[in-house]
């Protein structure tokens, strides 16, 4: 499988459904409310259409678990298929702010090998395949995530997903001597990490293994490392999806 030649074949796609996603929600998003009380708009079920079906062409032979439809959710034992997140950040998509992405992580034998993350209102696009290939390309230039320096610091600098820091998460702080942190709730966190703007990230266990997938291979593949609280391997296909804990780390830190 030339994870190369899949991922840089999808990259346009990408960019072209960040511009969908953006066109959508100037003409006015329809929303609503779905079972698990989180919000959806025809922006996320029209994007999920559009990247799923460049994927299909693409990867025909490889099933697709998205957020927003049922297909392959049920399926025991997967070990290579795709996870798309069409629109992660659906708040911020649908009240006009910045942080939200758009999402595609592809799964071998259970872990993520290749990642791609559009965040169009930021004008950012992240991929990656393959350790030391991890890059992002943003005004008209693609830079190698995996060749920025090493910065080291004292103070070190986190991301967390609420402004309420519980116990647990702070004790891993205190550990790792973190020193501040901000909120950010969409994928542009792993991103973030892997650029070296941010140290990295905690959370327990929470979310989906499509809000996790692409950033994993995306950060993994710059330098840096994913894993639970227990600094166990984290893997891909669980019967429920769920997310264990996490801990994302840059190789500023490592």
């Amino acid at each position: 499988m030339n994870l190369k030649s899949i991922v840089e074949n999808l990259i346009k796609n990408f960019l072209e459904a960040g511009d969908l996603a953006i066109e959508l929600r100037e003409k006015g998003l329809i929303r609503k409310i779905k079972s698990d009380n989180t919000p959806v708009s025809n922006g996320d079920l029209e994007v999920n259409k559009f990247i799923s079906n460049k994927i299909s062409k693409i990867t025909p032979d490889i099933p697709i678990i998205s957020e927003e439809t049922s297909e392959n959710k049920d399926i025991l034992n997967l070990k290579d298929f795709w996870l798309i997140d069409p629109i992660d950040g659906t708040y911020d998509y649908i009240n006009n702010l910045e942080e939200f992405t758009i999402n595609a992580g592809l799964i071998i034998n259970n872990r993520p090998v290749a990642g791609l993350i559009n965040a169009p209102a930021k004008k950012r696009m992240f991929y990656s395949y393959e350790k030391g290939n991890a890059f992002e390309f943003s005004n008209g230039k693609t830079i190698n995530l995996s060749n920025i320096p090493v910065r080291k610091s004292e103070n070190l600098k986190f991301i967390s997903y609420s402004t309420k820091i519980k116990p647990e998460i702070q004790k891993i702080y205190d550990e790792l001597g973190v020193k501040e942190n901000i909120r950010m709730k969409s994928s542009l966190k792993f991103c973030v990490v892997a650029t070296g703007e941010y140290d990295g990230y905690v959370a327990e266990p929470r979310a989906y293994e499509w809000d996790i997938a692409a950033g994993h291979a995306i950060l993994e593949h710059s330098g840096g490392t994913v894993t639970d609280f227990e600094g166990k391997e984290i893997l891909y296909g669980k019967k429920n999806l769920k997310n264990p804990s996490i801990i994302l780390k840059n190789k500023n830190i490592l």
